[in-house]
């Protein structure tokens, strides 16, 4: 249980009301007279994000009133845990189950701190678990992001390609799952050969990390996440103000291991695969150039017109080799191109698909679980933007138009036509705190994906 999380009230636990604003004068004509003064002296108005704190005789808090929209979500009272007084709360008012499952989450996911290198000394109210809440829900939730969250806030020097297969080492070994690694020039024995030449001239070396878990007997979801754990750009070198974010750069894989954890927690009845390629794109007298051309794993040959479009190049061996096992669903994340956010924006992540009912539940549960995503389309009048005169593809376009679709359609290449495939092209991270989201890293889409597998492959356990 998470500290800021309790299953049962304390003595001294303090209830807290719910109140939209067309409900405020009800509860004050109802409310000690008291009470209802001082309410209206501080000029309590129950707007969305506002409390009151009302004061027993001796002194002690007797109550939080606290403004909520309608309907009440997952953020509503994500506020709370850092400004109310250290202590244990309940709600007092009634909520349905999937809503209270949803405020706890929100509450939880308000106190993450990242302490890793600076210990904190802040804390937070803590919330009693609403009777109807689905519990297991908001930990399996909460423990998700967090680990998210961390793994991205961890710097490139603590969180290279050799930290991350040891973060998905750590995750399998909680949940009886197999992982197998493939590092070094050992990419180019197994045929990855892209992954290889993206990472080949960091120290650290790159690989390719292969988690399984589940009954055969299910139907396959494969997950799969860029973990470029930091990038300079290569040869195309970034400016200094432009490296200053890229240790996110593995968002995408921390995605995918974070997925897998949900699936794995709540026992989904499907075989799980997760395909991490993980590199560093640095600078060295062996980084691959621009206007190298390389082989892929199917097969195609692709110029490289900017080594600084690397995350679809590692993606690309990556997909190929998911693709092959034909699986009911295939996911990749990624944090791939400035495009997407000039487009949406750092909080919304870019939905591309080849299958329109696919699409449509993910936009259904992204709306459904306060989990915002927007779709995009892979317009095949773009494709030709990815033509070389000397190799099968160009993996970055000039013109600087459509990036995230061109990027998007380069990925398609991959993909066979009968794979229901979906790419999310995400910021995973916070640029400014917001109730329940602090600054840095974060975890986007995680609970629409859970949402979308939970519900297609139910019927299938």
């Amino acid at each position: 249980m998470l500290a800021c999380l309790l299953n049962a009230p304390a003595a001294d636990t303090v209830p807290v009301t719910l109140l939209k604003k067309a409900e405020l004068d009800a509860w004050l004509a109802a409310a000690p007279a008291a009470d209802a003064a001082w309410v209206r002296r501080l000029g309590f108005t129950a707007t969305p994000g506002s409390t009151a704190l009302i004061a027993a005789a001796d002194g002690s808090l007797a109550r939080v009133l606290a403004g909520v929209a309608d309907p009440v979500d997952i953020w509503s009272l994500a506020g709370l845990p850092g400004s109310l007084p250290a202590g244990s709360y309940a709600l007092e008012t009634p909520l349905d189950a999937a809503t209270a499952t949803a405020v706890a989450t929100g509450w939880a996911l308000a106190c993450y701190q990242f302490t890793r290198y600076k210990k904190s000394t802040k804390s937070f109210a803590a919330l009693v678990i609403p009777a109807n809440a689905d519990s297991a829900a908001v930990l399996r939730f909460a423990q998700a992001a967090y680990m998210v969250r961390d793994l991205v806030n961890t710097p490139a020097e603590d969180m290279g390609p050799p930290e991350l297969a040891a973060a998905a080492e750590m995750l399998a070994a909680e949940y009886g799952a197999r992982v197998s690694t493939i590092v070094g020039d050992d990419l180019l024995v197994n045929n990855y050969p892209m992954i290889h030449a993206v990472g080949r001239a960091a120290a650290k070396a790159p690989r390719l990390i292969d988690l399984n878990w589940g009954d055969k007997s299910h139907p396959l979801v494969t997950l799969v996440g860029k973990g470029v754990c930091f990038d300079t750009g290569g040869l195309d070198i970034k400016p200094a103000s432009s490296m200053l974010m890229m240790k996110k750069d593995m968002g995408g894989a921390a995605h995918a291991l974070g997925l897998a954890r949900l699936i794995m927690d709540a026992k989904l009845p499907v075989r799980l695969r997760v395909l991490v390629p993980a590199v560093e794109n640095a600078v060295a007298g062996n980084a691959f150039r621009p206007m190298d051309i390389f082989p892929t794993r199917k097969g195609l040959t692709v110029e490289i017109g900017n080594t600084d479009a690397e995350g679809r190049l590692v993606l690309c061996d990556a997909l190929t080799e998911a693709d092959s096992e034909q699986p009911a669903l295939l996911i990749d994340f990624a944090t791939l191109t400035g495009a997407a956010r000039v487009a949406l924006g750092p909080e919304l992540p870019a939905l591309f698909s080849n299958d329109d009912a696919l699409a449509a539940e993910i936009s259904a549960a992204a709306t459904t679980t306060h989990d915002p995503l927007w779709r995009l389309p892979l317009w095949q009048g773009y494709r030709s933007q990815l033509d070389s005169k000397i190799a099968d593809l160009n993996n970055a376009p000039g013109g600087g138009m459509a990036g995230a679709i061109t990027a998007a359609l380069y990925l398609e290449q991959f993909v066979s036509k009968q794979t229901p495939w979906a790419h999310v092209d995400l910021y995973a991270w916070n640029s400014s705190a917001k109730p329940g989201r602090p600054e840095g890293g974060e975890a986007m889409t995680l609970r629409a994906f859970f949402n979308v597998i939970a519900n297609r492959f139910a019927a299938q356990g």
